[in-house]
């Protein structure tokens, strides 16, 4: 009987394709004498076929990347360095979460995700689920961190490995998959740690970008590396923006542990180590290949440019795009227009959203950004270019 039915099935799709829904409708009512259940199966499998042609001609960004193909866009894509008077290994925006709702309520799922600087992306991409991501940074240190986080979520099985590893400290007994987000801080702000943990970890990062993957990373790469990831190390749990500035602690600032126990406002932790669900999409976008780092100028000729040339050849829209407070700078330089065309350039629709960081002007507060939305489309339809 299944056989039959997969060989009317076969038919079906073939007659959908030429004839549409009224003919599948109509061989399933000659099949059973008009029967209601006839008429709700033919709806049914009119409805999946038909989702199914829309997801298959929406399906065009690829579902993993191989090596060779993830480097070789790392490397065509990417601008020339530049810089910036600070490391930023951890985001200095302690709100960050509280624009979430409103976020996931107007941006729609398995988009593409575009972002600038380090962990807050992957806040944002479990709160949207992209089917792929481009992180830009005008520092090659921000790639060289993103490449740190990638080999350490393949090499992780859950987030209390991925903290031990990310900041180089045994994992501590009674931690599992169900332990909470403050419960796994918790335990590891009472760890210590030694120079050959974090030689251990430093060589099992290397091992996996360049054996496993086979990136050719250059020496200068290597050495960033080991920078960013000394930090880490050093600071733990604790670390803040300016840690490798400061040398220390700085009131103002959120530590990571702060920021991954932080609440969207509305009091649900959406932080992207708030849960195991989290952590595991993320670990498989980044073992697929499919959060692509580049050296990329806001402002310059080449890298958000090339991503929209990638994307606009397969059909893609941008989702999303977070640039932090960026614009305050572009702006003060008086290039936010050439910043403006290049987004012009990107495959948008009306739902396209940017996420921006803004200094708070409370008075007598201290300094603070918070979060805003803004719709892409909109806002980019005159560059004054």
């Amino acid at each position: 009987m299944c056989r039959s039915w997969l060989n009317f099935l076969s038919e079906a799709v073939g007659r959908i394709e030429t004839s549409g829904c009224t003919t599948i409708a109509s061989m399933l009512r000659s099949k059973s004498r008009r029967s209601f259940a006839a008429s709700f199966l033919a709806a049914c499998v009119c409805g999946l076929l038909l989702v199914a042609g829309v997801r298959a001609a929406a399906d065009t960004l690829p579902v993993k990347l191989a090596d060779q193909e993830f480097w070789a866009i790392v490397q065509g894509f990417s601008e020339r360095p530049g810089t910036f008077p600070s490391d930023n290994l951890l985001s200095n925006e302690r709100g960050l979460q509280t624009i979430i709702p409103d976020l996931t309520r107007q941006v729609q799922k398995g988009g593409v995700y575009l972002g600038v600087g380090p962990e807050q992306n992957f806040t944002y991409m479990v709160a949207l689920r992209p089917r792929m991501a481009f992180i830009f940074d005008i520092r090659r240190g921000n790639m060289a961190l993103h490449l740190v986080y990638k080999a350490l979520f393949e090499l992780s099985t859950d987030r209390a490995e991925f903290v031990s590893r990310l900041f180089c400290r045994k994992r501590p007994s009674g931690l599992t998959a169900s332990s909470t987000v403050a419960e796994i801080f918790d335990a590891f702000s009472r760890v210590t740690t030694t120079e050959s943990e974090y030689v251990a970890n430093v060589r099992a990062v290397v091992s996996q970008l360049t054996r496993t993957h086979g990136f050719p990373l250059s020496a200068d790469d290597l050495l960033r590396l080991q920078h960013d990831y000394r930090a880490f190390y050093l600071y733990g749990p604790a670390i803040q923006y300016s840690s490798n500035k400061n040398g220390g602690r700085r009131g103002v600032e959120p530590t990571y542990a702060d920021l991954m126990a932080a609440t969207d406002g509305q009091g649900e932790l959406r932080a992207f180590l708030a849960s195991e669900e989290s952590f595991l999409f993320l670990k498989q976008m980044e073992t697929d290949n499919l959060v692509v780092p580049l050296i990329g100028n806001f402002v310059g000729p080449k890298a958000i440019r090339a991503v929209g040339e990638y994307l606009k050849q397969r059909s893609a829209i941008v989702s999303a795009f977070y640039v932090s407070n960026v614009e305050q700078y572009l702006m003060q330089d008086d290039t936010w227009p050439r910043f403006c065309a290049n987004v012009a350039a990107l495959p948008l629709d009306e739902t396209s959203t940017f996420i921006r960081s803004i200094r708070d002007r409370t008075p007598n507060s201290p300094f603070a950004l918070i979060s805003e939305l803004g719709h892409i489309a909109d806002e980019v339809t005159n560059c004054g270019i």
